[in-house]
């Protein structure tokens, strides 16, 4: 289960060279129910994603390059890339990413071990509007 909150960014942290990141690149085989594959650096693997906004089921499965490359070849330029910076929130983290295609876009998402978690969560000054039920902002859809 994939519990997470997802923000528009009033304003990047200063000093975001400093935060640990990796270049995405994902690509939707299919988006009702979406099936991804994923590049993150040198990693590779499929994800399930149910339907949901804030909670929804979640699988990962993971790929080498070879598969990687066949089943992206099979997603019809259906790809988006980001580069995706881990901020420590105290317990939490904030994921910062920052997308070059299809657009340019900037989002942050912090994921919750609990759904009551999750509606209790104050974000930091530097997140801006709460786009956790606005489907637009599924990367799903961005394509």
């Amino acid at each position: 289960m994939e519990i997470e909150r997802k923000f528009l960014v009033k304003k990047i942290p200063e000093n975001l060279e400093s935060y640990p990141c990796l270049t995405i690149e994902q690509a939707y085989l299919c988006t009702d129910p979406v099936v991804r594959i994923r590049q993150e650096d040198n990693s590779y693997y499929m994800t399930y994603k149910g339907k949901g906004m804030m909670a929804r089921e979640e699988y990962n499965l993971p790929l080498n390059e070879n598969a990687y490359l066949h089943l992206k070849a099979k997603a019809d330029g259906r790809t988006i890339t980001k580069k995706r910076y881990r901020i420590p929130l105290g317990t939490l983290t904030a994921e910062l990413d920052i997308f070059s295609a299809p657009r340019e876009l900037t989002l942050v998402e912090v994921e919750f071990s609990t759904e009551e978690e999750a509606r209790s969560f104050c974000p930091p000054d530097w997140f801006g509007e709460d786009v956790t039920t606005d489907s637009r902002y599924h990367n799903s859809n961005m394509i």
